[in-house]
């Protein structure tokens, strides 16, 4: 690797992933780009989804590791690896390790999604579950490395792990060479840093734009001050962009070429997600999908052709139900209200026939009649509708109001 003067920080030049990329032949897929046509009529120009989410072990996240453990001397394979990670790392790390013969340990919290639990051990990988937060896993992965020799693979903070990452950024040139401007997540910065090393040493040209989830956006204030800021409690959905500071090293990367930063909110998050599994049949998880939620939230603000990084699709079937639930809410096709009736036999029925002729789709029904706050004739009816978007939610609250109804919320 060469080395920047005269902090001395490593940094990674056009040579290193061009090498990476060599060393992954044969072990990381050539994902796929697909073109997204609704994308594209928003933004009024072409848009292309660069499907890491695709890859193996869905994300990413083995490029990096892949790369990071086959550059390792004997004597540290000899010794092991250790990594700490909620999903994406860990599964990176465990198939990357298996590949190359060494054994690896990987710390995961106690409370990580058991489908990510369990796919990291069938590739390979001891799993100990410590801690409720990534901090304290990361910090018993460290203490484990120090008692035992093990080298800890360090999720976007050096030099090989951003390297790998960068191999995307070839693939989207050799892909979409009339590219003009690639969006990609970014948490620590790894994979943002390792594609702009690429892009912009073969085309300058090209805009980078990364994108972090308001509630955990450590980088805005970073650049700001010129060097890594510690964010407390980042909150977000997208736990893989879910990063309290930026890395020393990707941070100088990011800082020298990418273009700009921006952040996205919760519900463009879940919309993103959302869109990208109706319109694109793709399964996406938050921090993938957050390159879409950006160009939804300001689709003129990018020029085209744009390529939108979707970085990782290992999401926890719980917590996509619940994503699905709140995108659909925020795009005004998912209404929660409540309402009063008399508690007479057919007042329902006649309730439930003006929302059959407004066309909404009843969900749930649920009835209380022992509040205190009821009337002794009255029940009061939650209902969950689903709708076909805001026009629609405004003309189903008017035709309960014009039936008499007091909608409550």
């Amino acid at each position: 690797m060469s080395y920047r003067t005269p902090d001395s920080l490593p940094t990674v030049t056009l040579d290193d992933v061009r090498g990476a990329q060599k060393m992954l032949s044969g072990v990381a897929r050539t994902t796929a780009l697909e073109g997204s046509r609704h994308l594209s009529g928003l933004v009024g120009a072409p848009v292309h989804l660069k499907c890491e989410n695709l890859q193996r072990t869905g994300s990413f996240k083995l490029r990096g590791a892949y790369v990071r453990i086959a550059g390792l001397l004997p004597e540290e394979r000899a010794a092991g690896v250790v990594a700490a990670s909620a999903g994406n790392h860990a599964q990176g790390v465990a198939l990357a390790s298996s590949l190359l013969g060494v054994r690896s340990t990987v710390f995961m919290p106690a409370g990580a999604p058991l489908p990510k639990v369990a796919a990291t051990r069938e590739y390979g990988a001891e799993v100990r579950l410590h801690g409720q937060v990534v901090d304290e896993t990361l910090a018993a992965a460290q203490e484990y490395a120090r008692g035992t020799g093990a080298v800890f693979i360090h999720p976007f903070d050096h030099p090989d792990i951003i390297a790998g990452q960068g191999t995307v950024g070839l693939e989207i040139l050799e892909q979409c060479p009339e590219v003009r401007t690639i969006v990609v997540g970014v948490g620590g910065g790894g994979l943002a840093a390792g594609i702009a090393v690429a892009v912009k040493a073969l085309r300058p040209d090209v805009r980078v734009v990364g994108v972090q989830a308001a509630g955990a956006a450590s980088y805005p204030p970073s650049l700001a001050a010129g060097h890594p800021v510690a964010i407390g409690n980042p909150v977000t959905m997208a736990d893989g962009i879910k990063v309290g500071r930026p890395g020393d090293v990707p941070f100088q990367l990011v800082e020298d070429l990418v273009d700009d930063v921006v952040t996205v909110s919760e519900d463009a998050l879940s919309s993103a997600l959302l869109l990208c599994l109706e319109r694109a049949k793709m399964v996406v998880e938050p921090a993938g999908a957050s390159p879409v939620a950006a160009l939804l939230s300001d689709p003129k603000g990018f020029e085209g052709p744009v390529v939108a990084l979707l970085s990782g699709g290992n999401v926890d079937p719980l917590l996509m139900q619940r994503i699905l639930r709140h995108g659909m809410s925020a795009a005004g096709r998912y209404l929660s209200l409540r309402l009063r009736l008399t508690d007479r036999p057919g007042a329902l029925a006649t309730l439930l026939a003006i929302l059959s002729e407004m066309d909404a789709n009843v969900l749930d029904v649920s009835h209380v009649r022992t509040d205190p706050r009821l009337g002794l004739t009255e029940v009061e009816v939650e209902l969950h509708l689903e709708t076909k978007g805001p026009a629609h939610c405004s003309e189903v609250g008017a035709a309960l109001e014009s039936a008499g109804y007091t909608v409550i919320a």
